[in-house]
């Protein structure tokens, strides 16, 4: 076997297995961020949807993303990897964008694995957002719809040769195609689920604090980490110029988005919340993930900046309108994803590390551009957030979408699991009374 190809396919699976470790990330930040009575149905949900995504995307998800089709979905080879290889290639068939790379060599396992474990972050996104009241396996049904059909039909349109390719939007490592996805089908269940109990009362917004700060910074830091898988790795070929540009670009957006996010809530809250700080990180690397490859430092420093403001207010935002994330993932990954998207169509540059994209408008005209950046996030947040509301109300109808008042008050981890996190501390435990709380 030609060296090339051993060297892109190792790269391809390293960086496949860092986006996994991301899923560890998540199931820290999303705990982290929600009270000790729930935590194991968390830790629980971001366990199991991996697995689900899994099965999913065998099963249908990738021949709908990749397989032969119209601009719209893919048709042949459907189910399980059937049919012949029509997976985006490397390099220049795979992105559009190195025109000095055109090798084509990575094996079609490679490319699935690859892809999977960006079906399966999509999916994760979800679970922070309805945390708390969402019943567990009312969950596990609307993940396998969004790993077989939600999430593929956007990718198909994207990556798979679908008509937001042929109009020449770009999303290189999925800033619309993941973020925004999982941010829109977030949006949809939050809509449905309502807020917490006692969340918001008599006009007023009730801070819910989230029970362990250490393990989100955790989380973070582990999510962070595996960026440099998500971005890089979307070369789909270990080219040296293209990944050093993206590790660079991503890191250096989630550090301005972290000193943004700080200052922002320490003017505004009056202190250097670390929540927003941990989100701030999470929504510059967000931010950068569509144009990492298309951006000079210089921009990938204001896309950050930009990022870091933007979550912190959007979490306000959606405080203000009663809309309950307990995690902010809605402010991270639909705001952000949303914003970096439209964000290369304004600083995308003609010429860097061999991308060719037409320019931003911050660099000379690209209105072109821009207008194809602005088309994909209008298409998209109405197929995922129409598709994803029909899905959440027939499940609400078939078998309900949240757990009752007492099991919600009495925490997940006991009625949905008979467990718990930190069972030294339930050694009278707590149960609900509709005269009051009381304990047995």
């Amino acid at each position: 076997m030609d060296m090339k190809i051993i060297i892109d396919t190792i790269w391809v699976l390293m960086t496949a297995k860092l986006v996994f470790f991301m899923n560890l990330g998540f199931a820290m930040v999303e705990s982290g961020f929600a009270r000790a009575k729930n935590c194991v149905n968390i830790l629980s949900k971001n366990f199991i949807v991996f697995a689900v995504s899994s099965m999913g995307f065998l099963l249908l998800g990738w021949g709908l993303m990749f397989g032969d089709g119209n601009p719209l979905i893919g048709l042949k080879g459907l189910l399980f990897l059937s049919g012949a290889d029509n997976s985006p290639a490397t390099g220049q068939a795979y992105q559009g964008v190195y025109s000095a790379i055109s090798w084509t060599g990575v094996p079609l396992y490679a490319k699935f694995f690859f892809q999977l474990v960006f079906a399966g972050t999509a999916a994760t996104i979800v679970s922070g957002a309805v945390a708390e009241r969402i019943k567990y396996v009312s969950f596990i049904v609307f993940s396998f719809v969004m790993s077989m059909i939600i999430y593929p039909v956007v990718g198909h349109w994207v990556w798979g040769g679908g008509w937001l390719a042929h109009k020449g939007m770009f999303d290189f490592a999925g800033s619309t195609v993941v973020h925004s996805v999982g941010g829109w089908a977030a949006l949809a269940g939050v809509l449905l689920l309502g807020p917490r109990f006692g969340k918001y009362s008599n006009g007023v917004m009730n801070p819910i604090p989230g029970h362990n700060l250490s393990i989100a910074t955790l989380g973070t830091f582990v999510l962070w980490f595996g960026w440099f898988g998500f971005n890089p790795g979307s070369t789909m070929t270990a080219d040296p110029i293209a990944i050093s540009h993206v590790a660079v670009t991503t890191n250096t957006a989630a550090a301005a988005a972290i000193l943004s996010s700080t200052l922002v809530s320490w003017l505004f809250l009056g202190k250097p919340d670390l929540g927003m700080t941990l989100n701030g990180c999470l929504a510059g690397l967000v931010a950068i993930t569509a144009g990492c490859a298309f951006v000079t430092i210089g921009a990938s420093i204001v896309i950050g900046l930009i990022a870091g403001i933007l979550v912190v207010f959007a979490v306000i935002a959606f405080d203000k309108l009663k809309i309950d994330d307990p995690v902010g993932a809605l402010s991270v990954h639909l705001v952000n994803g949303v914003f970096g998207t439209i964000a290369v169509g304004l600083f995308a540059v003609d010429k860097l590390t061999g991308t060719a994209t037409g320019n931003g408008l911050f660099y000379g005209g690209g209105t072109k551009l821009l207008m194809a950046q602005l088309i994909a996030v209008a298409s998209v947040a109405a197929y995922t957030f129409i598709i994803s509301l029909i899905s959440w109300f027939i499940i609400k109808l078939t078998m309900g979408l949240r757990v009752s008042l007492h099991e919600e008050i009495e925490g997940l981890d006991i009625g949905e699991h008979g467990n718990a996190a930190y069972p030294e501390f339930l050694s009278r435990k707590p149960t609900y009374s509709f005269l009051g709380f009381k304990e047995r």
